[in-house]
């Protein structure tokens, strides 16, 4: 009975960790850049977009589905890194207290 006991105040403390490191993740950002820097994003780890900054000589009419294609690949690219730095995040804030589940994915923001 014990052992049940410190088990469960065990998983208490590693939910505790887990949260704030989830709520920490607006803390983790990512940048990415299409169309050789034209485009520039910045995203955190909520998977949303902090920055974007478009070179002056996109924001043409004739360009707009460039310009479109170009947001859309960088946006894609910081989601990519950020993704993969808030699950590093989560991975060191609760380092030895979760399992190694094959298809658990501890780090995920969604």
């Amino acid at each position: 009975m014990m052992d049940m006991m410190k088990m469960l105040g065990k998983m208490k403390d590693v939910q505790a960790k887990l949260k704030e490191a989830q709520d920490n993740l607006v803390n983790v950002t990512a940048s990415a850049e299409a169309g050789g820097g034209m485009v520039k994003t910045e995203v955190n780890g909520k998977k949303q977009i902090i920055r974007l900054d478009i070179d002056q000589d996109l924001i043409k009419p004739e360009d707009k589905e460039m310009l479109q294609d170009l947001v859309i690949a960088a946006v894609n690219k910081a989601l990519e890194e950020v993704e993969e730095k808030a699950k590093e995040a989560i991975q060191e804030s609760t380092a030895g207290m979760l399992p190694n589940i094959p298809g658990f994915n501890f780090g995920a923001t969604e």
